[in-house]
């Protein structure tokens, strides 16, 4: 008798993406030699690998398939992905699974935290699925990983990518009580295409978002990323800068989107790497503080140096201005 063999949620994309398997497939393209990547193989990405194992902390390096995850976790740098492996919305570019999530884990504050001592970060970023079965979304358990981290590594400085808090009153009040030094809400890509690209979301929650948490913690850094090869335009992506900027938004980042899986949205194209320097010339010209525009760009790459850099930059700001 021939047994069932088990199928891994992690890889089958069936299982991570059930409402997407009646649509028709998009086939994946070939990237171009710019954005090629060499398969992690070296002795500290498995260490930081069995370390979140262990200690039962999802990534989102590994959930979203980043293509730099062999570069940081070789450097022990890993963003943690906090309130499960399981998102409550449907995005067409997203490689995080989509589902029914578990209860909150109430020992992930102290896992969090083990994690990053055992890691020795001077740089910390928390990243989470949506939760919108939550009441608040999970802002309290942001706030319950955040002062875990603060009373376990004063030194070391904190980064959130979060979620949107559609329809979660309070949600932003309860953030601001615990803020961390970064706090990141990517708009990912421009407001026509949101009905198909980002169905759950709404773009001006997302802007407003951050411009509520920035009037609330007026020392905090704010940052947004945005993805471009979806097909959107160059002045659309203008627009959206200066949407940010009027949000008094420091950072912003541009990368390429690659498609996932082909019931994923198809790549309208490659965007080569001197129109990401145009990108980037475009929004160092609108006032951000910083800006990482390549290929490769995702939100959490390279974060602790571009946290010292931003750093750098408003001080330098201040110091210019008198």
């Amino acid at each position: 008798m021939t047994s069932t063999p088990v199928r891994d949620k992690r890889t089958d994309a069936a299982l991570r993406h059930p409402e997407k398997r009646n649509r028709p497939d998009n086939p994946i393209q070939r990237k171009p030699e710019w954005i090629r990547v060499k398969a992690p193989t070296s002795k500290a990405y498995h260490e930081t690998r069995k370390m979140m194992r262990d200690l039962n902390l999802a990534t989102v390096c590994e959930e979203a398939a980043c293509p730099n995850i062999g570069e940081c976790w070789a450097k022990k740098h890993a963003t943690i992905m906090i309130m499960g492996d399981t998102c409550t919305r449907a995005c067409a570019f997203c490689n995080v699974a989509t589902g029914v999530p578990k209860p909150l884990d109430p020992n992930e504050p102290a896992n969090v935290a083990v994690a990053v001592g055992g890691m020795a970060l001077e740089h910390v970023v928390l990243t989470s699925v949506d939760r919108d079965d939550l009441a608040d979304g999970g802002a309290d358990h942001f706030g319950q990983v955040v002062r875990a981290l603060r009373a376990s590594a004063p030194g070391t400085t904190i980064e959130i990518l979060t979620p949107d808090f559609k329809d979660k009153p309070g949600a932003i009040d309860v953030l601001a009580q615990d803020p961390p030094d970064v706090f990141n809400h990517n708009l990912e890509t421009v407001p026509r295409l949101y009905p198909t690209i980002r169905p759950g979301s709404r773009y001006f929650t997302s802007l407003d978002l951050l411009h509520r948490i920035k009037e609330k913690v007026p020392s905090i850094f704010t940052k947004s990323g945005l993805m471009v090869g979806l097909g959107e335009t160059r002045e659309e992506v203008g627009q959206v800068m200066d949407d940010l900027r009027a949000a008094n938004v420091d950072f912003l980042t541009i990368g390429q989107y690659l498609q996932p899986t082909p019931k994923h949205a198809r790549i309208d194209k490659f965007v080569t790497p001197d129109e990401f320097e145009g990108y980037a010339k475009m929004a160092r010209g609108k006032g951000f503080l910083l800006v990482s525009a390549t290929p490769l760009t995702r939100s959490s790459y390279h974060a602790g140096d571009d946290f010292a850099k931003l750093r750098d930059a408003r001080e330098a700001k201040l110091a210019a201005a008198g």
